[in-house]
């Protein structure tokens, strides 16, 4: 392969033979939840997202699969669960988990289709073999938005007539080690927010530590939103932007304590905006559910590149765009093992337009803490308290302290705190999902399906990857 200078001097002669490239540029975030004036959120300002929106389609249930960087990270590009790819937890020292050898992620398929390949930002996601990028800056500092378009251009530019898919990975907002890295940057217009206005989430105690801490975030947010910004009006400078696919999305929710790394809505339900250029119909919301394991499938689809040999977990949401409602779009599922290595809570589940079902697999053990959330001013407002501190609704002892089962009435029950899954009226509708989880578990090949041994459930184990 070309080292990155020897490439960006080469003839830009195209690769495949086509009128117009079927570019994709795709932005993610790290860390935001659905903090974005297009998700209704007003005091949010994300002016450039909200207007992306406006000219594409907002899905409204739109979930990662696991609440976790590098596994949700890894599912959006392998268009597998976690537990299938190997990806079962952070990627960088000391976590060092990484996807199977056999895996073969959207870069590497489009590549072999004839796509230049860039990264810039965070990848978070092993091993580097396996991604053959023509154009790597994933070192770069992802809190600048604006430069990190900048550099940008030249890969765009540098692809000339060929197709190209651009890996976008923001830092911002996710916490630095201290705060959440508000400073000055080039080209960055700084906004604060007021602690005494920002909204508190209903799954946080409303005190001055969160308050603090949310200001920061909206800062960051609104930093985030300046990159999309920078990102957008580069492709339109370049003459690219009707020519490419631009989906956003976040990894997983906010950086808060009963956000990140649950199964809740809180960490799960997430923004995804896609602006189709040839879409018929823009400012859409549609209410389909759709997963992140559907993103690989849908750039297959855009690129019509070969998908690898085996199977993959998702499908493409093409067909979604344009469409405020869909049928056969009515249920997602959940995979998690790790965060931090030492942070083993392996939990499945499945979320329906009305129900969600969580298996807690290791129950036994109390909920772990992210070492970021840990040292949060947040959740030291809450440690000293002790466990009958309330995160919301939910006491600190039920955020640690979980079920084997966990069965929520999101419409009677959109916080998810009354536990429904050992109540005898819901017996039947408990069963039902446990067993749909089971069969999805089997057709994904989950190597924790030997623990279902200790239930007396089949303890069938998973075929290997093909």
């Amino acid at each position: 392969m070309l080292t990155r200078r020897q490439w960006m001097g080469a003839a830009a002669a195209p690769l495949i033979a086509q009128p117009r490239p079927r570019n994709i540029l795709f932005l993610i975030a790290d860390d935001l939840g659905l903090h974005t004036g297009a998700y209704g959120d007003r005091t949010a300002v994300t002016p450039h997202l909200d207007q992306l929106a406006a000219e594409g389609t907002r899905f409204t249930h739109a979930f990662c699969t696991t609440a976790s960087c590098s596994p949700s990270r890894s599912v959006m590009l392998t268009g597998l669960h976690t537990h299938t790819s190997g990806q079962y937890g952070l990627a960088h020292a000391p976590h060092h988990q990484s996807m199977l050898p056999q895996c073969r992620p959207l870069p590497a398929l489009l590549h072999a289709a004839g796509y230049k390949t860039g990264v810039i930002g965070k990848l978070h996601v092993e091993p580097a073999r396996a991604f053959p990028w023509d154009w790597n800056e994933a070192a770069d500092n992802g809190r600048n938005g604006v430069a990190m378009a900048a550099k940008a251009r030249q890969f765009v530019e540098a692809a000339g007539r060929s197709p190209w898919y651009l890996h976008v990975g923001f830092t911002d907002p996710h916490r630095a080690p201290q705060g959440f890295a508000n400073r000055d940057y080039p080209g960055v217009t700084r906004q604060k927010f007021d602690p005494a206005k920002v909204p508190v989430p209903s799954f946080l105690p409303d005190n001055a530590a969160v308050r603090e801490e949310m200001a920061e975030y909206y800062e960051s947010v609104h930093r985030l939103d300046q990159g999309v910004g920078a990102f957008v009006k580069m492709l339109k400078d370049a003459g690219q932007y009707d020519h490419t696919l631009i989906v956003f999305v976040s990894d997983h929710g906010i950086p808060f304590p009963n956000s990140k790394t649950t199964l809740y809505d809180s960490g799960t339900r997430l923004p995804l905006i896609v602006r189709h250029p040839d879409a018929g119909a823009r400012g859409v919301a549609s209410d389909a559910l759709v997963s992140f394991a559907d993103l690989t499938p849908t750039f297959l689809d855009w690129s019509q590149a070969r998908g690898p040999e085996y199977a993959l977990a998702g499908r493409s949401i093409l067909p979604l765009v344009g469409r405020p409602t869909a049928t056969g779009w009515e249920e997602v599922y959940f995979s998690h093992q790790f965060h931090e290595i030492t942070m083993y809570y392996p939990m499945r589940g499945i979320r329906t337009r009305r129900y969600k079902y969580i298996r807690n697999l290791a129950h036994g053990l109390p909920f772990p803490f992210a070492n970021d959330l840990w040292n949060s001013k947040t959740w030291q407002s809450l440690r000293v308290l002790g466990e009958s501190a309330r995160l919301g609704q939910r006491t600190v002892k039920d955020y640690l302290h979980r079920p084997e089962e966990e069965l929520y009435d999101l419409e009677a029950d959109p916080l998810e705190v009354r536990n429904l899954a050992a109540r005898p009226e819901h017996r039947l509708l408990r069963d039902q999902l446990r067993t749909r989880v089971q069969e999805w578990r089997r057709a994904t090949r989950d190597p924790w399906l030997i623990l279902s041994r200790h239930s007396g459930e089949d303890p069938a184990g998973p075929a290997p990857l093909d």
